[in-house]
């Protein structure tokens, strides 16, 4: 299969996929196992997306997302079905944290009483708000919460002190950014997903990777489907004339196609030009983005040390580490921090001051890391939602554009930021395209039927009706 075909020679296509991440990978297989002519366009000279594992520090590392879990539904099934397991983290052994001033250690249960001090009352209301943790928009009673942000629920909720500092940095570790706006309906939605156990969502977050890098399971779909495939394709613009879709790059090329799944983080998205247009909704949800900005950070320690977790203030540059391997006498280490611009991740000395700050004795050899915040093929990290969003944007950045539609796990219903989620509404989308190719042909949108996307968003209780906007349907 040749997966650098020239994008020129496909006449004639069904669908052109932006990306090709995990929702990307997913539509492609889905739509080509129907006998659909798809071709992927990415603008990276890989595939996988804000997933990457490379060769630093002597071993193949996740330089993006890593973990996967049993509570998470579409990469299970994903993972049985091309036989690939899951590898566990190390067991920590012990624990360190940041109390009253000083440096505290501990055994590793020690520091979870410390956060289930508190978190277990933050959370008891997850699966009032979120009955149906995959269809997150189901019930309005989320609205009554969206507006408020994580930090002030905390504060509102328990007094100062340790237990409250503890609880903070571990959502600010969560969300990978600062938790002024980080939304509560985005912490509870997590944790609705686990049946309301904030243990077993920690446990889903950081616990078991797949076997031989999230790179053998994207692979794996990759060679399950027909797709052509175009590297070095940014995409700059996107025409919708009601009969077909044009993808044009940045430098030049298009692709033409019956209809167009793009999976761009969300960050990304206000950089494409659309014709028509998108809906105010769409385009003022993307353009305010989302919380995460932070960094994550790999780490060679001199020596073998036994597994250890680490958790400081929820402002520090670096707020989280977590043993993960031992190679030729030496530590690996991952590092998180909530904003990237507050440290040099690539420097040495300045990751080595925030480790030591927590861990005593420890002689940083060499790091590694990828500003995914700074990447203009990203602009985040993980999508964690500010307040507001889910109310106001979600079912608009969800919804089809004509012939146009959108996926990636920003958008998730279910498992948002995670692998699982891109996988979800890679499928998902992937359903809607083949409709359309079967026979309901897409209409040039107007003023007038575009401000059904609008409408869609102010309900803001489903999607929109694919009928809405495909009256030959």
């Amino acid at each position: 299969m040749d997966q650098e075909r020239s994008a020129v020679e496909n006449d004639g296509l069904d669908v052109i996929i932006v990306g090709a991440g995990f929702a990307g990978l997913t539509a492609a297989r889905e739509l080509s196992r129907q006998g659909l002519s798809v071709h992927i366009v990415e603008a990276r000279a890989r595939i996988g997306g804000r997933t990457w594992l490379d060769h630093r520090l002597g071993r193949d590392l996740e330089i993006g997302g890593t973990w996967v879990h049993w509570t998470q539904p579409y990469v299970w099934a994903e993972l049985k079905r091309y036989g690939i397991g899951t590898v566990p983290s190390p067991e920590p052994q012990q624990a360190f944290w940041w109390a009253d001033g000083a440096r505290r250690a501990g055994a590793p249960a020690d520091l979870l009483e410390l956060i289930g001090t508190c978190n277990a009352q933050f959370v008891q209301d997850s699966r009032r708000y979120f009955p149906e943790p995959f269809s997150p928009l189901a019930s309005d009673d989320f609205k009554e919460i969206d507006h408020i942000a994580v930090q002030d629920r905390i504060r509102e909720q328990f007094p100062a002190g340790t237990a409250r500092d503890i609880l903070e940095s571990f959502w600010a570790l969560n969300f990978n950014g600062p938790l002024e706006d980080a939304a509560l309906t985005q912490a509870l939605r997590w944790v609705a997903l686990t049946n309301g156990d904030w243990a077993v969502n920690f446990e889903a977050c950081a616990t078991y990777k797949i076997q031989g890098g999230t790179a053998a399971l994207a692979n794996a779909i990759l060679q399950d489907t027909q797709a052509g495939m175009d590297f070095g394709f940014t995409a700059a613009g996107i025409v919708d004339d009601g009969h077909s879709v044009t993808v044009r790059s940045t430098g030049g090329r298009t692709v033409t196609a019956k209809t167009a799944i793009v999976t761009v983080p969300m960050h990304v998205l206000p950089g494409i030009v659309f014709e028509p247009p998108l809906p105010p909704a769409k385009t003022d949800g993307a353009r305010r983005g989302q919380i995460s900005k932070g960094v994550k950070v790999w780490i060679r320690l001199r020596g073998e040390r036994a597994p250890f977790v680490a958790l400081g203030n929820a402002d520090w540059p670096l707020n989280f580490f977590q043993a993960e391997y031992t190679l030729d006498g030496d530590t690996i280490v991952v590092g998180f921090g909530p904003d990237a611009s507050k440290l040099d991740a690539a420097d040495r000395a300045a990751v080595q001051a925030q480790l030591a700050r927590l861990v005593p004795g420890v002689e940083v050899l060499e790091v590694a890391t990828h500003d995914w915040v700074a990447d203009p093929l990203a602009g985040e990290t993980w999508p964690m939602h500010r307040t507001g969003f889910l109310a106001n944007h979600l079912a608009a950045l969800q919804a089809g554009h004509g012939n146009v539609l959108f996926a990636g796990s920003d958008i998730a219903n279910g498992w948002g930021g995670f692998i699982d989620g891109a996988i979800e509404s890679g499928m998902e989308a992937a359903l809607e395209a083949a409709s359309i190719v079967s026979g309901r042909t897409g209409t040039a949108l107007t003023d007038n039927n575009s401000s059904l996307v609008d409408k869609a968003a102010a309900g803001a209780a489903a999607k929109l009706d694919p009928t809405a906007i495909f009256p030959n349907s």
